[in-house]
């Protein structure tokens, strides 16, 4: 029978999706599944859930320096810079030189020699992250300007293709032997690691000796990335809410060809932006080198893509977002390799993209109405 109304207004029936509840109902089956795991996991054996989510937060807060790359020039350009996670990779290459070649992290106590050693490591390993970020800086500038510059009026998938070409240069021109090597290469960390355990209070972990069993144990290192990490991300916020450059940021953002009119040189806006995001990844680099200890060519592919994945899981656009998800992405990562296997967590953090695309594209923190813009 046919619906009439009264009304002068035509009403407007919306036909059911059931294709879409249903795969609505399977992946809610499935985040239920995942977190009864992880509770079994966590009541068998919390000691070693605490321990694998240290990791993750090790990891999410690397993913974080480099998502918020991701999320600024999205912001502002609506591109997507695949060659960040290639600028990572050179920040990490850049201190590894300083350290191992001109021992620059030695440089305080070469010239003060009554300065305090210890204080002497930490002005030079910070000299370290900075000449890294610098670096980065300049290498992102000169691209944005020798490649994505000449494409701002073009279609978007030319800046996307010419995003990808970047990426795959300066992977494989820093494979040639001139440049940095195509071999894995040990790290050599600016400081000593120290390392403490957590049973009946804190401990440090004495050289030569391990922590005892049931421990929870963590580094220096792990505290440095997350203050780093925290730091850089008050410091955005800072940058985008209460400076000039800011603003102008933010009216990039809204509408370019309206903060041209209000006077606002959108060019130099898009290199400051440029130059902020790469300067993250620089310091992200330089911390994930000495986390992990090994370095390559190729390190910032994977790394690069997942941070992208968790600027999109966030909300693409939003710095809280990118940070939020990054997180995400790094206990994601962290809990496969623990209870699944290590070469499912890539699997994983792209099943998370797949998911959330198809469940909310505009990420958690993300705003559909810039989206549809």
């Amino acid at each position: 029978m046919q619906n009439v109304s009264t009304s002068s207004t035509p009403v407007v029936y919306h036909r059911r999706q059931p294709l879409l509840w249903v795969g609505r109902g399977f992946f809610a089956l499935l985040g239920l599944l995942v977190l009864y795991i992880l509770g079994v996991n966590l009541f068998k054996n919390p000691t070693l859930f605490a321990q694998i989510f240290i990791s993750g937060l090790q990891l999410g807060f690397v993913y974080a320096m480099i998502a918020l790359g991701y999320t600024m020039v999205y912001g502002i350009v609506k591109l997507i810079n695949f060659a960040h996670g290639d600028v990572f990779m050179v920040g990490a290459f850049t201190s590894f030189y300083a350290v191992a070649k001109y021992r620059l992290h030695q440089w305080p106590n070469a010239v003060f020699p009554t300065l305090d050693p210890g204080l002497g490591v930490v002005i030079g390993a910070i000299t370290v992250i900075l000449l890294s970020m610098v670096v980065c800086m300049i290498l992102a500038v000169t691209i944005e300007r020798v490649a994505y510059k000449p494409l701002r009026d073009a279609p978007r998938i030319s800046a996307l293709i010419t995003a990808i070409g970047v990426s795959f240069f300066l992977e494989f021109y820093g494979a040639l032997n001139f440049v940095f090597s195509p071999r894995f290469i040990p790290y050599e960390r600016p400081f000593e690691v120290v390392a403490w355990y957590i049973k009946d209070g804190i401990h440090r972990v004495l050289p030569g000796q391990q922590a005892p069993e049931n421990s929870i144990t963590f580094s220096n290192i792990f505290l440095i990335i997350i203050g780093v990490s925290i730091l850089i991300q008050l410091f955005l916020q800072y940058l985008v809410r209460r400076t000039k450059i800011g603003i102008a940021m933010r009216a990039c953002s809204y509408d370019r060809q309206a903060a041209r009119l209000m006077g606002i040189d959108v060019d130099r806006v898009i290199s400051f932006t440029f130059a902020v995001g790469a300067a993250f990844a620089g310091a992200g680099g330089v911390l994930y080198a000495i986390a992990y200890s090994l370095i390559w060519t190729q390190l910032g592919i994977l790394p690069g893509l997942k941070a992208f994945v968790a600027a999109v899981l966030g909300g693409i656009g939003s710095i809280p977002g990118a940070f939020v998800g990054a997180l995400i992405m790094g206990q994601a990562e962290a809990m496969t390799m623990g209870y699944i296997s290590t070469p499912m967590r890539d699997a994983v953090a792209f099943t998370i993209l797949i998911i959330v695309l198809l469940l909310r594209p505009t990420g958690i923190f993300g705003e559909p109405e810039k989206e549809k813009a």
